[in-house]
């Protein structure tokens, strides 16, 4: 399992009947999660699950909400290492932080440090809140940050500003990542490595409907229309229920390896629970290299 061990300001205390109860900083927040399906007897005895600062709870009818204690702040910082991200309390549950991720932030910028290029061309899609953009620019890369949400893209410029990246050679687009890859085709823009972080069902800013498994494999051969000559990494995340690692490892095969050869390895993505000894999984990532 890929762990994401190495975090200070963010621990995930415990998890039972479905919830997660972490702290951020100095901030406790309890969610849902669907992996937890196990019941620790003793967890929800715990006053700690009732002291959280917020708890998201979710609607019998869908969605859900949050409720938090009088005076919580409506957004904090957290770091990891040199890196530090704005979390706000957002619909369906979210933080605008995936903190499992900062296992595949690791291994990516040692590979951009270790690979003695000046300028290592880096092509983020469905970038997000951008933590995956700002490890990669923190490592010395030039970045180009793709998601279809002008929200969410701005909100990766508040974080790179927070991280004193604010001056990194980061490209900002708010685009169906798809038709943004086909014009970079056409300019002839190269990348030396791709990160993607798909959802399992989304809409571009158009409208274009996304789902994961009709499109992954086409977008994975299509990014290979601007890889450079000596690509360094390709990095896939899924948090998709039912799409297995075996299948990243097989479009790995079929497309990255047939061509450039290198390494592929494929995954759980883990954060360990402070309590009971457990480790939530967080879905699969697959990593090629050369």
């Amino acid at each position: 399992m890929f762990l994401s061990d190495k975090w200070k300001d963010y621990e995930l205390l415990d998890t039972s009947r479905g919830e997660k109860l972490e702290r951020w900083g100095n901030i406790v927040l309890r969610r849902p999660d669907p992996q937890i399906v196990w019941d620790v007897e003793e967890a929800k005895a715990d006053p700690a699950w009732r002291k959280a600062d917020a708890h998201y709870i979710r609607s019998n009818t869908g969605g859900g909400h949050w409720e938090s204690r009088k005076g919580m702040p409506e957004s904090w910082t957290v770091s990891y290492r040199e890196l530090t991200f704005g979390i706000k309390m957002m619909g369906f549950k979210h933080t605008g932080l995936f903190p499992e991720q900062a296992t595949n932030w690791d291994w990516f910028s040692d590979i951009i440090k270790k690979s003695g290029r000046k300028d290592v061309n880096v092509l983020n899609l469905f970038a997000y809140t951008g933590g995956a953009t700002m490890a990669a620019a923190a490592a010395g890369a030039s970045v180009c940050h793709v998601d279809a949400s002008k929200g969410m893209v701005s909100w990766a410029k508040e974080n790179a500003h927070l991280s004193g990246l604010e001056n990194r050679p980061i490209r900002y687009i708010v685009d169906d990542v798809k038709k943004f890859t086909e014009r970079e085709i056409r300019r002839g823009r190269k990348y030396d490595a791709v990160i993607m972080d798909p959802p399992s069902y989304g809409r571009g800013p158009s409208g274009e409907v996304w789902k994961i498994e009709d499109e992954l494999f086409d977008l994975v051969k299509l990014c290979m229309g601007v890889l450079s000559d000596e690509p360094l990494f390709f990095l896939i995340n899924s948090y998709t229920t039912g799409l297995s690692g075996g299948v990243l490892e097989n479009i790995y095969k079929m497309t990255l390896q047939k061509k450039f050869g290198g390494t592929v390895a494929v995954d759980e993505v883990g954060l360990p629970v402070t309590k009971h000894n457990l480790v939530l999984p967080c879905g699969y990532s697959g990593r090629w290299s050369r």
